[in-house]
């Protein structure tokens, strides 16, 4: 299984990047997928959750309202479009599956950076 993450970079505050994890070695439709973040100095961290036809989502409170998780079963495909974005979202940003509320997921990507200049 590979989940390659993309499409990280520096953005001055309140613009927008939009992330993309291509999904392989899995049958990408059967899985609920998230997005997590790690910033410096600190632990992992949900950011946003999707079901497996993309028709329910979920997103961490510091996020809400700004980020839009999606994905594109077609493509093997899962994006997280950030608007808005603030310093503090400055982070490693991962994406992994499944998601569950009571486990940790089995497969993760490599990460993409995205940092978030004031």
């Amino acid at each position: 299984v590979q989940l390659q993450a993309s499409g990280g970079g520096l953005v001055q505050a309140g613009g927008s990047l939009r992330l993309s994890c291509v999904a392989s070695g899995l049958t990408f439709s059967m899985y609920t997928m998230g997005w997590f973040r790690q910033a410096p100095g600190k632990e992992r961290e949900f950011v946003a959750a999707i079901a497996y036809s993309g028709s329910s989502t979920g997103y961490a409170d510091s996020v809400k309202g700004r980020f839009t998780i999606s994905r594109d079963n077609t493509k093997n495909t899962l994006y997280l479009q950030m608007n808005s974005l603030k310093p503090e979202d400055t982070a490693v940003y991962y994406c992994a599956a499944p998601y569950s509320d009571v486990e940790s997921p089995r497969y993760w990507g490599q990460g993409t950076l995205v940092t978030v200049s004031s």
